[in-house]
């Protein structure tokens, strides 16, 4: 049984190069994304495919610690993480769109597999996964408005210089 894919999408007043650095700067993803608690490096080395870490969040109250992998690479234009848990496969596509010099369209696309189940099994867990495609959702958009945040609060507004700090 598989899920319905969540995909939400945000534009970012960055050129591609920036966000494509943001977004590949796994080690220091907490420091952006409010929601994850902390990123344990499993890899050494450049972002690329095999690139490896736990990435603890704090979920429906609970602390919930993942591992994940980059399976696909594709510089400046996408990404594909994958991870497994408790029978589940997730993967999660990160598609790079320039627009103009100064912007970038960045679609992030997040679906879950788990084993084949039958009976009542199925039906509940489809109706978990309904649910918890609109909270996944959410999650998604809040953590592409914090990478947009901080790469747009690190640019001067247009026509004037460097902001002092």
């Amino acid at each position: 049984m598989s899920s319905p894919q969540v995909t939400v999408e945000r534009r970012i007043a960055a050129p591609v190069d920036k966000v494509w650095a943001a977004l590949t700067d796994i080690e220091h993803g907490a420091d952006v994304i409010k929601g994850i608690d902390r990123i344990e490096m499993l890899s050494e080395g450049p972002f690329g495919v095999g690139t490896r870490w736990r990435e603890t969040r704090r979920m429906l109250g609970k602390e919930a610690t993942e591992e994940m992998w980059v399976t696909e690479s594709e510089p400046r234009t996408r990404y594909v993480v994958e991870a497994e848990s408790r029978g589940t496969h997730y993967t999660s596509e990160f598609l790079l769109t320039p627009q103009g010099d100064d912007a970038t369209s960045v679609r992030l696309t997040f679906g879950a597999e788990t084993g084949e189940q039958g009976g009542l099994k199925a039906v509940l867990m489809k109706a978990f996964v309904t649910v918890g495609a609109k909270g996944a959702a959410k999650a998604l958009a809040k953590d592409l408005a914090d990478i947009a945040a901080s790469l747009e609060e690190a640019a001067p507004p247009e026509g004037q210089g460097p902001r002092s700090r």
